[in-house]
């Protein structure tokens, strides 16, 4: 039987977000930072600037032309005449109160970590807390404004309100708190680490400066890199902060698998096990692949090209998002930009990232041991890699469009393809019925 072609005969299902939004964002990033980068401006602040120079283009892109509110996915009737207050006033009441619940409840576990108050940490709480009293008083007029137009009001937040309250607002829909819970869970986590390493991951661009940049290859790979590493942390911010159904980003569903979480969490602090000192660190006598090419100019063109578009990759993995990006969450299915070659781009780019750039089998100590150790741990690391790939496989399986997706992709994306003709064995696709 002869395979479609795979664009004229088998067509790849449409993404949930296009391009232009993430093209906007990267204009708008790259404007502030070429601007930052000319006068110094270096502090904290101008990197959070630049989140929201990324941000506003993007909002701005998904309604004026994506027009993404009119989606059906928001669940927002825009046709109907809008509820009276009267009939939503009771929903909403319950609904706020959830929310802030919410709110409460992580500002008391942001103050019991004590990891919150040190280094870049320690911004981000300032950031919330600054910003706390205005969401305070925004969510009133937002969520009343909303349950007036949404389809159905008594959502997630709605049933949390209910369990908060108790047996007065009615009995809780367990599976909409708990899956509240999961989704605030994956925000109030990573937009503190995210907001945390803004500034620094800012400043590192900033810092360099135009002769430096062009002075040799090594330069020029590791300046590009940080500067791409930058792009992937601003649209992340972005995309953990903006999770509003009215540009249709907002969490579908938050992972429900403790491996899913688990397979993520050890890959971030306070958590990481890939850290200095880590039971996962892999880099004991190593040296970066600028030692190993010191004097080898062409060696240094081709591994550094080689390692920046790796990199350009893994953020534009995260660029392809738009306003969506976030762990352990569905948001809508992404089938643009790299994830029209596999499944994984961002997660197989840093791995390869990584073995090229530390090569873990050459080490400084002329020791066996901390080869192979290593060698080993790196292999491990990117196992773990591979596990959380599987757990999102498994908590996206459960939507219909990840897995026409996931069937396009065994046919006719060519990492799985390349891989199939590699191993002898034929690419799959993921296999998974809906959850329960």
């Amino acid at each position: 039987m002869n395979k479609p072609h795979p664009v004229l005969g088998d067509p790849c299902p449409k993404s949930a977000v296009g391009h232009g939004v993430g093209l906007a964002g990267l204009l708008g990033l790259v404007a502030w930072t070429l601007l930052g980068w000319h006068y110094g401006m270096d502090g904290p602040y101008a990197g959070m600037t630049a989140i929201f120079a990324c941000g506003i283009p993007m909002v701005l892109w998904s309604l004026l032309v994506d027009r993404v509110h009119r989606n059906p996915t928001t669940g927002i009737d825009w046709d109907g005449t809008p509820r009276p207050l009267r009939d939503i006033s009771d929903i909403s009441l319950v609904k706020l109160t959830g929310l802030w619940a919410t709110w409460g409840g992580l500002a008391i576990l942001y103050c019991v970590a004590r990891w919150y108050w040190d280094g870049g940490y320690r911004f981000a709480m300032q950031m919330f807390g600054a910003a706390a009293p205005w969401l305070l008083a925004l969510s009133i007029p937002y969520v009343l404004w909303l349950d007036r137009r949404l389809v159905e009001p008594r959502d997630a937040a709605y049933a949390f309100g209910q369990w908060v309250i108790g047996g007065a607002a009615g009995k809780a829909d367990k599976a909409l708190v708990a899956n509240h819970l999961r989704a605030w869970g994956v925000k109030g986590f990573f937009l503190a680490f995210m907001i945390s390493i803004v500034p620094a991951n800012f400043a590192n661009v900033i810092h360099w400066n135009p002769a430096q940049v062009v002075a040799n290859p090594v330069n020029l790979a590791n300046f590009l890199i940080t500067a791409m590493f930058l792009i992937d942390v601003a649209f992340a911010t972005v995309g953990y902060m903006l999770t509003m159904r009215p540009l249709d980003a907002h969490i579908r569903t938050a992972n429900p698998y403790m491996s899913g979480w688990v397979a993520a969490l050890i890959c971030y602090p306070p958590f990481v096990l890939m850290g200095p000192g880590g039971p996962l660190d892999y880099h004991h006598g190593t040296a970066e692949w600028s030692y190993w090419l010191a004097g080898n100019s062409a060696g240094q063109w081709l591994v550094g090209g080689i390692l920046v578009a790796l990199t350009g990759i893994y953020a534009w993995a995260t660029v392809a998002f738009g306003l969506r990006f976030s762990n352990l969450t569905h948001r809508g299915i992404l089938t643009h930009g790299p994830y029209r070659w596999t499944r994984h781009p961002a997660y197989l780019s840093k791995n390869l990232f990584w073995w090229i750039s530390t090569v873990p089998f050459l080490v400084t100590s002329d020791s066996l041991i901390d080869m192979v150790r290593n060698t080993v741990t790196l292999a491990v690391v990117s196992g773990v890699y591979y596990w959380r790939a599987r757990t999102e496989e498994q908590h996206l399986g459960a939507d219909p469009a990840y897995r026409d997706y996931s069937d396009w992709m065994a046919r006719n994306g060519w990492v799985p393809r390349m891989v199939a003709a590699v191993t002898g064995r034929k690419a799959r696709p993921v296999s998974l019925q809906p959850a329960e």
